[in-house]
Order: structure tokens, then sequence, then C-alpha cells
């Protein structure tokens, strides 16, 4: 399998045209050649977190077959084409998992390489949040959140949602496994997976890491190539 992140910005005079696409979801994914499993995704509005939504920032969270097919749609399919016409912003990642803990609707992901020794590295963290423990898991994001917009080596970091309060993730690269863990393994970040695991704050969650084998595109007015 091969994993593709997409984010994108629309332009203001294109608003409408994004929030239609929470009205029509995954349907017009649905004949995508080699699509095992996908996600639209909304964002908050500062930076991707917090509680306030965006009203033009949204993702795609994807799993093709084969990497073949995923080229076909980031390159030539009518979802990206609409995306790219109407974009202010647009970025897109493919990805190799090389780890992964836990499960997505029911869907965990297959490990398609080792971990690397150097060199960049992706992270996808997506959890369930169950509704008793909202506040509580909500009242610890806002220090994790600064700690990793100020974090060395973290080249993008966005936040994401499926739903708002209760169905979030984070996506990231790494210039390096050494930056990823240095932040995951300290400070806020630490004390609120910590929270969040101790007190069962999640019904469902998952923590994948990938390489990151193509990232293009511009995204807070960063280009990647």
């Amino acid at each position: 399998m091969l994993a593709v992140i997409v984010l994108v910005e629309f332009k203001p005079q294109h608003l409408g045209y994004g929030l239609s696409r929470f009205v029509l979801g995954r349907f017009p994914l649905r004949h995508t050649p080699g699509l095992r499993f996908s996600k639209l995704l909304g964002s908050g509005h500062n930076g991707g977190f917090g509680l306030r939504p965006s009203a033009t920032r949204q993702g795609l969270f994807l799993l093709f077959d084969e990497e073949a097919q995923a080229d076909a749609f980031l390159n030539h399919g009518p979802v990206m084409a609409a995306y790219r016409a109407r974009a202010q912003e647009l970025f897109y990642c493919k990805l190799l998992a090389c780890s992964c803990k836990g499960s997505w609707a029911g869907v965990s992901l297959e490990t398609e390489a080792p971990p690397p020794d150097n060199g960049p590295i992706a992270a996808l963290t997506r959890a369930s949040i169950r509704p008793s423990k909202a506040l509580a898991f909500w009242r610890n994001s806002p220090a994790a959140e600064t700690s990793l917009a100020a974090a060395q080596g973290c080249r993008i970091a966005v936040g994401l949602g499926e739903a708002p309060f209760f169905r979030q993730a984070t996506f990231s690269i790494w210039d390096s496994v050494h930056d990823m863990n240095q932040y995951a393994r300290s400070g806020a970040h630490l004390q609120a997976i910590q929270a969040a695991l101790q007190q069962n704050h999640f019904s469902e969650s998952m923590f994948a890491r990938f390489i990151p084998l193509t990232a293009r595109g511009v995204w807070k007015g960063k280009v990647f190539s």
C-alpha cells in the first residue's frame, strides 16, 4: 500500500466549493482506481490546530494498492484537477509506512519499509476521543501544539480532523527520526500523550510513521519540491 496526504487551502472565492466537499464526502472518490481507503478531513483555523474550524483548509488521507495508481490520481485525476483550479495553496506527499500501532476505522496500515536510519520521516497520529474525556484531552492540547510549532527539525505540521472536537489527527514531516523523537518523548507532548493513555481518552487510535517519497506543493507559504 502507498499512502497519500493532500492538503488544500481554497481561494476565498471558492469557499462554497470547499464546503461542498464535506456534503459530498467520499462520493467524488468512488471510482478512483486502486483506492483502498480514504478520509476527507477538516482543519483548524490557526495552523490547523484548535477547536475553531477553518473554512478554507482541508485535507485527504488516501491508501492506494500501487504507486502508479496514486500517481494517476495526483497528476491526472479530476479531484486533484478541481483542487488545483481553486487552491490558494496545495500540498501533497506520497508515503510508505514503516511502523503502525492501532487502527483507523478498523483499518491498520501494512508496514511497507523498515524505519530509516537517517533522513526525513513523517508521522500521522489520529484518535477518536471518548465524549466523556474530550474536555480533559483538549485541556492538554494547546501546550503540545505550541511546542510542535517551535520544534527543531519540523518541516511541516498540520492539525486535521474527521469531526470537530472528537475525531482528530496530526500530520508532520521531520528532518530526522532524532528530531521527531526529541519532540515526541519530551515536554508538553509527552505529558499530553501520557495523560491520554493513562486516562483512556481514546476509543480508537493510530500512531503511524512513514518514509516520505515525494513532498510537493506549497503550504503556509513554504515551497516543497
